[in-house]
């Protein structure tokens, strides 16, 4: 069987998949599109590889308005989804009142905590993985100027600038960090020429390097770094291979193997409700190191995000996370 993306008017239409399969996983993605090669697009991947695994189909939707989410949710529950994968912090509402009503049916919420018998709540340590890739724009500065774009201004979205932040001074105490957030809706997911402005807003003040921690709308960031010939930072994806020379790193979260987890666990019976926490030391973020930006990690660079990971790891070294 093949995986296939539903409109909404088909959702509404879909026939059991109880009574195809047996186990029947489903995806709800957030806003800024299924493709947005950060957020979403590491859950498709996990996703796409527990069905070239195991040979069983999953179902999706991406979410285009507020509204879809509940009713996405409760049809995939409603037509036979043994569980369920919700995406983003926006989705705790409406599955807390859908895992009501669909008790036997197990629901994981990704970048969010939900309390609920048949819930699993999936969140990241998004500072300790900021602070590596904010440590490396630091070093890779030759302002001593960085920025940081971020998407809907959120707790979640300051909590990856909190990091960042700690960082860059870790490695320079005088360096500057400008910081714009994109909007306060979930429009600011999925705006990449409002990205771009912004980046070369804070090029215009200095900044060589700019982390962008946006989701679609980091696309936008990525490429005004590469036009103006300056370094930007991806995340949640390894989105190093974008603008190959141009991106210093990404700070990559474990969406992937988040959702990979609870397909698998679900399938093999040792799925449990209750809160999942990952940060470095569970692998559930990381920077990426790959072909399309090894020539711009120096071997000091190198050495010292690798002894600050140790650290963090080991306890020795403390990564804040944000407090409202």
């Amino acid at each position: 069987m093949t995986r296939f993306t539903l409109t909404l008017a088909a959702l509404l239409a879909w026939i059991p998949a109880a009574a195809a399969q047996e186990f029947a996983p489903a995806v709800v993605y957030d806003m800024g599109g299924k493709f947005d090669k950060s957020f979403n697009e590491a859950a498709y991947v996990g996703a796409e590889k527990f069905r070239k695994d195991t040979g069983v189909a999953y179902r999706d939707f991406e979410v285009t308005n507020e509204a879809q989410r509940e009713q996405a949710l409760r049809t995939m529950a409603r037509r036979g989804a043994t569980v369920v994968v919700g995406l983003g912090f926006a989705q705790a509402a409406p599955m807390e009142k859908v895992a009501r009503e669909f008790p036997n049916t197990k629901f994981c919420l990704i970048d969010e905590k939900l309390d609920a018998p048949n819930v699993q709540s999936v969140t990241f340590k998004e500072e300790e993985g900021s602070f590596l890739v904010g440590l490396l724009a630091a070093m890779a500065s030759k302002t001593g100027k960085v920025g940081f774009v971020g998407g809907m201004d959120v707790p979640l979205i300051r909590n990856f600038l909190t990091g960042y932040e700690q960082g860059v001074r870790h490695a320079n105490a005088k360096a500057e960090v400008f910081v714009n957030m994109t909007g306060t809706t979930p429009a600011a997911w999925n705006d990449p020429t409002r990205g771009a402005e912004l980046a070369r807003s804070q090029f215009g003040r200095g900044a060589d390097v700019v982390y962008a921690a946006a989701g679609a709308t980091g696309l936008g960031v990525l490429q005004a770094a590469a036009d103006a010939g300056k370094l930007g930072v991806g995340v949640d994806s390894n989105q190093n291979h974008l603008h190959p020379g141009k991106v210093l790193t990404s700070m990559v979260k474990r969406v992937d193997g988040a959702v990979y987890a609870c397909f698998k666990d679900a399938r093999e019976g040792t799925w449990k409700p209750g809160h999942r926490v990952l940060g470095l030391k569970e692998d559930g973020v990381a920077w990426a190191l790959d072909d399309h930006n090894r020539a711009l990690i120096t071997p000091e660079m190198q050495k010292a995000v690798d002894e600050a990971r140790a650290q963090i790891v080991a306890g020795s070294l403390a990564v804040k996370p944000y407090k409202p």
